[in-house]
Parts: C-alpha cells; sequence; structure tokens
C-alpha cells in the first residue's frame, strides 16, 4: 500500500468546547508540500495556545482558526519526532532526521506535514519527550527575555508555569538576578529551575514590597499595569505575554492599553508576540546542549489521553509542562 494513503491515529475534534470533544480516532496519513516534510511524530506538549484553539475562546482567534468549527480538526502545535518523507523543494532535511518545531495544527498524530523552515535538529542531549516541551513555551520566554543584560535584576510573574519555568532559566542564562513569583506548593520548582529568590504570591506583592526591577516578565495579568510598573526601575522593561482574561478578545485588551501606555511613560512596555522560526528553534538547542535549558515535566500521557491532560490543565494551574507522547507502528 502506497505509504500516503495509509491511515494514522489522531486525536480530532469537530467543534469547539471542552475536553469532550476530543476523540481518539483513525484518520489519513497527510502527504507534504513541496516544501514540508512528514514527521513521524515522537512527542508533543500541551499549552494554553492549543486550548484556546480547543475551546474557541477567547472568541477572537476563531478568525484565525475557523469561524464555526475548527479549521484544522487534528489539534497540537509542539512537536517532536523523525523526518518519514520530504517534499521536492526540501534540501537541508533528510529522512531520519531527529527534529523539533512548532506546526499550525495537526501533531496531536502519529504523522503531520510541517514546512520545513519551522523545524530545526533535535538537541542531541534531549528525549523526543524532553524536546517537544521547547518550541512555543521556551520560544515565547526567548522572546520575553530578549534584550536582558549581565547583571540585571530580572522578575518572572508566574515562574512555575510551563513558559515561566523556560523564562527563569532563559534570564538567568543571560545572567541576570532572577526572582520568581509563583505560589507556595511551587516555591521548590522555581528554585530547582533557577531562580536566586521566590516570592510566594500568597504571602506578598511584588508590586507593593518596595523592590524594583530592570525587567518583569508577566505571564500572568493578574495585576494591572500601573502596579506592574511600580516593580520597574525608572526605565525598566514590562515584557507582557498575557494579557488576563477575556471571553471575547481575551488578553488582547490589556496588550493593547500596553502599547498606549508605552507612549507616554519613560519605561518600555512591550507585548510580546512569539512566533516560530528555525533560528528560535537553533538557539534553543544551543541553550539546551550547553545544560543551560532543562524542561520541568510535570507529567506525561499517551495519545489516547490526551483529552484528559487537556482536562487537567484547564481545571489546575500549569506547574512546568504537560508532554503527549505518541507510539509509533513497529
Amino acid at each position: 500500500m502506497d505509504v500516503r494513503t495509509r491511515s494514522m491515529q489522531a486525536i480530532v475534534q469537530r467543534a469547539y468546547g471542552s475536553s469532550e470533544v476530543l476523540a481518539h480516532t483513525t484518520v489519513p496519513r497527510p502527504s507534504p508540500k513541496a516544501d514540508e516534510v512528514l514527521i513521524a511524530v515522537r512527542a508533543s506538549s500541551l499549552n494554553f495556545a492549543d486550548i484556546a484553539m480547543i475551546t474557541g475562546r477567547p472568541s477572537l482567534i476563531r478568525a484565525v482558526s475557523g469561524l464555526r468549527k475548527p479549521k484544522h480538526p487534528v489539534p497540537g502545535k509542539d512537536l517532536a519526532g523523525v523526518v518519514e518523507e520530504v517534499g521536492a523543494d526540501v534540501t537541508d532535511l533528510q529522512v531520519g532526521d531527529q527534529v523539533f518545531g512548532e506546526a499550525v495544527a495537526g501533531v496531536w498524530a502519529q504523522y503531520v506535514c510541517v514546512p520545513a523552515k519551522l523545524l530545526a535538529r533535535k538537541p542531541a542531549n534531549l528525549t523526543f519527550e524532553r524536546a517537544a516541551t521547547l518550541p512555543l513555551a521556551a520560544g515565547t520566554a526567548l522572546d520575553c527575555a530578549a534584550g536582558v543584560q549581565p547583571g540585571q535584576k530580572v522578575l518572572v510573574n508566574g515562574a512555575s508555569g510551563g513558559v515561566g519555568t523556560f523564562a527563569v532559566q532563559v534570564a538567568k542564562a543571560l545572567g541576570a538576578e532572577v526572582t520568581g513569583v509563583c505560589s507556595g506548593r511551587n516555591v521548590e520548582l522555581v528554585r530547582g529551575v533557577g531562580a536566586d529568590q521566590v516570592i510566594d504570591y500568597e504571602r506578598s506583592d511584588f508590586t507593593s514590597d518596595g523592590t524594583r526591577y530592570d525587567v518583569v516578565i508577566d505571564l500572568v495579568g493578574n495585576r494591572s499595569l500601573a502596579a506592574c510598573r511600580r516593580a520597574l526601575a525608572p526605565h525598566g522593561t514590562l515584557a507582557l505575554s498575557f494579557g488576563g482574561p477575556g471571553r471575547i478578545i481575551g488578553p488582547m485588551a490589556r496588550l493593547a492599553q500596553a502599547v498606549v501606555v508605552n507612549l507616554f511613560v519613560g519605561q518600555h512596555l512591550r507585548p510580546v508576540v512569539a512566533t516560530g522560526s528555525r533560528a528560535k528553534l537553533d538557539r534553543l538547542r544551543e541553550l539546551a546542549e550547553a545544560g543551560l535549558l532543562t524542561p520541568a515535566i510535570e507529567r506525561t500521557y499517551p495519545l489516547t489521553d490526551a483529552p484528559e491532560a487537556v482536562r487537567r490543565l484547564v481545571a489546575e494551574h500549569a506547574r512546568g509542562k504537560t508532554v503527549i507522547t505518541v507510539a509509533q507502528e513497529s
């Protein structure tokens, strides 16, 4: 049987909703376009971007993902796997290469087609499971920490989450003194990924304790812009990668507010909208292979249990990364 006509196992959603809209089923295996490669997926990881695509919330996301139902029925963005087939125009990847990267969607399946430019060779010292946690979360952390200088004081609000655990490590790799903010139960986790100080937000408010930071990376959106600015040095930078809840436009209102406020203050308010690229993946590989970037994985699920992984992430606060493993046919 031709490889391109064979079926594969996948998680599929036919409508927006909670984890109940996800079903494990059999679908046709895709075939790569000229600029794509077919990846045999070994692992993926769960991000809040995936939750937004599954739920269709905030509603503004449907302008991209599909107005009435998902444009891409198979969810999932982060991946690590092996090149199975290359498109006619792909010259820099070969069958058998171990890669990682970020797709638009379609990763929660045994196979997925991804543009070659969005893939890079997997860090040699990481398993597929650990490499799959890097593309979106660590890539966002890299963007949030852009411009951090050695010796600066950096605070990460939301330091125990998927992006936060990486943001602490990236800032440390850049030579900063890093303070992480998290709940009491996650203090040791945040210390373990390298934070110099940890603030338990249940006991102390970093926006009112008088300490000033050169950079504040806000991954939670649970403090007003004015409050966050109180924690900034006069010419400090506030990097915003989350803007708070909202069923219609989600974080966009807070991020837009930051753009306007930035015009009138000496501090720099910088919304971060992460995009994938091979250059960013190559940088993440360098950091990982140098021992400066270590994924904090809380739990691993097989592909068949992806709906449960989604349910749990929605119901509970993120603690590091959640990984989905994908078994291949023997």
